[in-house]
């Protein structure tokens, strides 16, 4: 029996699990996904929606639909507003924000999707930047 991966919000008030493996893993770059998250692109876990089961504050957790994008939405904790899992619009598929996980999903980054959108900032020149473990003095 595989084992179920858990996760929560910021604050803590939101708390899930996932049972069983995930699908697919993406890092998206589209414009949409840099302005909804602030950052250069997002990373995003896939499996199927019944894998999700809530273990406490589903009831905080909200729900933005962008209109006119097929598969935009992003739900988040209403205290903290950081991500949560997802169904997709068509319900075939969770969304799990990588970064709200508590522990190694057992899966690396897959592809990198919406490349054509990439932030101009976010180049091949990333690798050579310095890296502190802590803010730099």
């Amino acid at each position: 029996m595989t084992q179920a991966t858990r996760g929560h919000c910021l604050c803590g008030q939101v708390r899930f699990e996932i049972g069983g493996e995930f699908r697919r893993f993406m890092l998206c770059h589209c414009n949409r996904c840099q302005r909804a998250s602030g950052s250069a692109h997002v990373s995003n876990l896939f499996c199927k929606p019944d894998q999700l089961h809530w273990l406490q504050g589903e009831d905080l957790v909200r729900r933005f639909e962008l209109s006119d994008a097929e598969r935009f939405g992003k739900s988040f904790c209403s205290h903290c507003g950081s991500p949560v899992p997802h169904v997709g619009r068509d319900g075939s598929y969770l969304l799990v924000p990588a970064g709200s996980l508590d522990a190694d999903p057992g899966l690396r980054p897959q592809a990198h999707i919406f490349c054509a959108s990439r932030a101009i900032w976010d180049d091949d020149s990333l690798a050579d930047a310095p890296r502190f473990d802590e803010y730099p003095v």
